[in-house]
């Protein structure tokens, strides 16, 4: 009881209020990951609630400079209507613990200034894929159905939820470094320094492939709106060869 109680007050502190009931203590949770881990294992939680586990391993590694990731799962449970986490303007579970992992992230920043923790994390949820079911029997396609399948892709399918999906299907690690670059009016995506390069724009030019090339990436991605022609297709396939002939190019 004293431990809930513990672990209640330190929600509080950290959020402003009693958004969440009886959470495990830190101390409790940063003991047992330091007594079964490593300093650079994976720390996996499959109900993490307010997300104690997260704020645990962020402040063990702050305090002996270890690089211990977690995985945090949780599934959106509404909160209570008339709730205080309601009322203080979250919806879920998951909203609490993401805002706790924030704060919890500052707090420690500020405690070891110069220990310079990790305290960055990214943030997935599970949906349908990012490509259209296309495939239909002959007598349920329909005029306005061709139109919609024109794109294999989802409408509503932002250039992160596509670059994501190409990660897990080459068996890229979604925790690898990312960063984008506009170049010619084009996003282009680097994942780990070369091991993906992405570029997702509709009618991509020719400058932006060069560039691409350029890089000599293991893996480049590209959506197959990005050429207006068979002909400009052939053209991509031309320059990598010329400039990058190990890549492995990739239409989705």
């Amino acid at each position: 009881n004293y431990l809930s109680i513990k672990g209640t007050r330190e929600v509080q502190e950290l959020l402003g209020l009693g958004v969440f009931d009886f959470p495990k203590p830190i101390a409790l949770i940063k003991l047992i990951t330091n007594i079964i881990t490593n300093d650079e294992d994976y720390i996996l939680d499959l109900f993490s609630g307010s997300a104690t586990t997260a704020h645990a391993v962020m402040r063990l590694n702050a305090e002996d400079g270890g690089r211990r990731s977690f995985i945090m799962v949780q599934l959106p449970e509404p909160c209570g209507e008339k709730s205080e986490a309601a009322q203080a303007g979250f919806q879920t579970i998951c909203e609490i613990g993401k805002a706790r992992i924030r704060r919890a992230g500052d707090q420690i920043r500020t405690e070891f200034p110069g220990a310079c923790p990790d305290i960055g994390f990214r943030v997935f949820r599970v949906d349908e894929g990012c490509r259209k079911e296309v495939l239909y029997p002959p007598e349920e396609i329909s005029q306005p159905l061709i139109g919609q399948t024109v794109s294999n892709i989802r409408e509503d399918r932002t250039d992160l939820d596509l670059l994501y999906a190409c990660l897990l299907d080459q068996g890229l690690g979604i925790h690898l470094p990312h960063t984008s670059q506009v170049i010619d009016g084009c996003t282009v995506h680097n994942v780990d320094n070369g091991a993906l390069l992405a570029c997702f724009n509709a009618k991509v030019p020719t400058t932006v492939v060069e560039h691409m090339a350029k890089e000599q990436p293991l893996r480049a991605v590209f959506r197959d709106s990005a050429f207006a022609s068979d002909a400009d297709k052939i053209n991509v396939t031309e320059i990598f060869k010329n400039l990058s002939p190990d890549t492995q190019i990739k239409v989705i």
